[in-house]
């Protein structure tokens, strides 16, 4: 399951979003678990692959067959 050009400049746009809140904050008053999901958008917008939404599909089953 690859995503399309758009899908993935969301994915880019979203985490540069949060990375720029993320900054703002301060990279030191931040939580870790913050970094992960810039982390997976990243991913999800250079590979084309979204890990979370594969995780949903295998959980709640897919509409789309």
């Amino acid at each position: 399951m690859k995503a399309s050009t758009a899908m993935r400049v969301w994915f880019l746009l979203f985490a540069v979003i949060i990375f720029v809140g993320i900054y703002l904050t301060g990279f030191t008053v931040v939580h870790w678990f913050l970094y992960l999901p810039v982390a997976g958008m990243v991913f999800a917008a250079i590979t084309g692959i979204c890990p979370s939404q594969i995780a949903i599909n295998k959980i709640f089953g897919s509409k789309g067959k």
